[in-house]
């Protein structure tokens, strides 16, 4: 038996996913703006209950992409963690 492919969907293209659900469209007519089936589709919807999920956010605890940059510079020039 062959083994299906799996279907990822970039961000935009799920945010228009959500947009065309929310307009009220059917999952198989979503699907064919995709040229995927609707069960693809399904996969995106049905994990939230039909409900978009509300945007992700990084929490101001997190370190920055600079920070990041820094510990990693520090640490390839044998410098400590804390330095």
């Amino acid at each position: 038996m062959e083994q299906r492919r799996r279907i990822y969907y970039s961000a935009a293209e799920r945010a228009e996913i959500w947009d065309r659900w929310q307009a009220g469209e059917s999952m198989s007519s979503i699907g064919r703006r995709f040229d995927r089936a609707s069960s693809s589709v399904f996969s995106v919807i049905s994990p939230t209950g039909g409900i978009r999920p509300a945007p992700r956010w990084r929490a101001s605890r997190a370190l920055s992409l600079g920070e990041r940059e820094e510990i990693s510079r520090g640490l390839s020039s044998h410098c400590s963690l804390r330095r």
